[in-house]
């Protein structure tokens, strides 16, 4: 018989199993279009020196890609490198007509101007969705490539049952690059949504109103169980590495018996992020060669 402390445990949000399904899309879509005659998809990746953290990810994405039928290539430059050979690197994988989407690996070395580098890539091949026009275009509801990591929380979100519209949702975290854009996103889906970050007042309190929690604040276990409101769904993109070299979130892993979905630290946000670089590589090139 289950203890009542067992009855209250959040519904465990499974990264990975959301990731199969968008998986398994992808690989029967790149599979239709070479029954067709057309070539795959390929994804270029762009790294820069070698930050352990990077060459984890991009085996992980090599390996999707490899899964359902993209074909994928990577661009290496030495960590000395600087911006306008990167620059160079991200204009020549533009124009070759063999890629369909360009991903440069972030973080950057610290004299490489990430602005100039973003920018730099073709937006119709931008598969990370940084691109300011893709920005933009995600801002005023127009149709254009997400960004992989705030589309995937909206899918894992779905995936679950998670009733968005009329709700009321936070997101802890302001960057550009998960922050603000899984707020427009979850605005687009008609939820009320405050953004918050490390220097609010009461931001305790702030979380506690929420009935859909997003914590990217990168700061690990910030988000503590008496935070949380009973029953909300939180998703945790904390990515933390500690001392032991073991990842934890930016959510006490306490907090699944006050909420009623939660995304785990490893397994959850990170498969389902790899998993929409590979659908936007296929919406790439089905955009430029339907």
């Amino acid at each position: 018989m289950s203890t009542e402390a067992e009855e209250r445990m959040a519904i465990r949000i499974d990264g990975r199993e959301v990731a199969e399904q968008i998986l398994a899309n992808v690989a029967s879509r790149v599979d239709s279009r070479r029954r067709r005659g057309l070539p795959p998809p390929h994804l270029a990746v762009v790294l820069v020196g070698h930050d352990q953290a990077s060459e984890t990810y991009v085996r992980g994405k090599r390996r999707d890609a490899e899964r359902v039928g993209i074909a994928s290539s990577d661009h290496r430059l030495p960590e000395t490198a600087t911006t306008a050979e990167v620059v160079e690197l991200v204009a020549r994988l533009n124009h070759d007509p063999e890629v369909s989407g360009v991903l440069v690996q972030q973080p950057l070395p610290l004299q490489v101007e990430v602005a100039a580098v973003v920018e730099a890539v073709d937006p119709a091949k931008d598969v990370d969705g940084f691109h300011p026009l893709n920005a933009g275009r995600l801002l005023l509801g127009q149709p254009g490539i997400l960004p992989c990591t705030p589309a995937g929380i909206l899918r894992m979100l779905d995936h679950y049952g998670v009733v968005l519209e009329g709700r009321r949702a936070v997101v802890l975290g302001r960057s550009n690059i998960v922050g603000k854009p899984t707020a427009v996103l979850l605005l687009r889906r008609h939820a009320t949504v405050t953004v918050c970050h490390t220097r609010t007042r009461g931001l305790a309190e702030v979380c506690r109103e929420a009935e859909i929690l997003v914590a990217a604040a990168g700061r690990r276990h910030l988000v503590r169980p008496d935070w949380i409101r009973p029953g909300a769904a939180v998703i945790d993109v904390g990515v933390n590495r500690g001392p032991d070299g073991r990842l934890s979130g930016d959510v006490d892993p306490e907090a699944a018996r006050v909420a009623g979905w939660l995304s785990p630290v490893p397994g959850g946000v990170g498969p389902v992020t790899r998993a929409m670089l590979m659908a936007n590589t296929l919406q790439a090139e089905e955009e430029r060669r339907p």
